[in-house]
């Protein structure tokens, strides 16, 4: 009996990928500014050398980079000269303070949330984070160190029990961990600040525990606040 057929995944071809780079660069480079109409498929094919199926391709991608735009029965328009950034792309060249303000929104909110809405089994979580931070700030590797540090925020962030809160805060987490292993390597935390964050953030998992939505936005707000003058004294 014949084993049935694995396809696997589809890929442009190169004269696609070809021309797409190729009008790329044109509109790059000024050829066509932004509200001009592209040439249709017919005048573009002689140019590239190619089918008009791949030019439709090739339109194709170029506006999925947010660089053209159809209009029915007008045609294809430029409407921007680069190509959109994925969010992953803008995050990584973000400053610190762009990043920080936003986490601030998240955290400070999600804290809030969390004082209201957090389980018996919230609890539990955030007690075990919170022990495993402190644990870690006493000897641990500086990467543990920072690992456990964000594991117990996106504990209190989960707590809120909004998935999209925690979506978003994932989103943050391979900067936050860049620029707080930047920081622990540039200064020497755990000799500038003996506590180091326990008493804080001890503080946030009793405002939680109590149910008192304005104590934990404050200490989350306070705690960042003095992350991010950490950081700005390191650079």
């Amino acid at each position: 009996m014949a084993l049935p057929m694995t396809l696997g995944p589809l890929r442009p071809s190169p004269l696609v990928e070809q021309a797409a780079a190729h009008l790329r660069e044109q509109i790059a480079d000024g050829q066509w500014p932004v509200g001009t109409k592209l040439p249709g498929e017919t005048t573009l094919a002689k140019e590239l050398g190619v089918g008009r199926s791949t030019v439709r391709e090739a339109i194709r991608a170029l506006a999925g980079a947010g660089l053209v735009r159809a209009r029915q029965g007008a045609g294809v328009f430029v409407i921007a000269t680069e190509p959109d950034e994925d969010w992953t792309a803008r995050l990584r060249r973000a400053s610190v303070a762009d990043v920080y303000e936003i986490r601030m929104m998240i955290e400070v909110r999600a804290a809030e949330l969390a004082a209201v809405r957090r389980t018996a089994g919230d609890l539990a979580d955030l007690d075990a984070a919170l022990a495993a931070r402190n644990a870690a700030v006493a000897s641990a590797p500086d990467e543990e160190l920072v690992d456990s540090d964000i594991a117990l925020h996106r504990t209190a962030v989960r707590a809120a029990h909004n998935p999209l809160l925690t979506d978003l805060f994932d989103q943050f987490v391979p900067v936050l961990r860049e620029g707080l292993l930047d920081l622990v390597r540039l200064i020497d935390v755990r000799t500038a600040d003996a506590d180091h964050g326990r008493e804080a953030h001890g503080a946030l998992v009793d405002a939680i525990r109590d149910r008192d939505p304005a104590a934990a936005g404050a200490v989350i707000a306070a705690e960042l606040d003095r992350t991010v003058a950490r950081l700005g004294a390191g650079s």
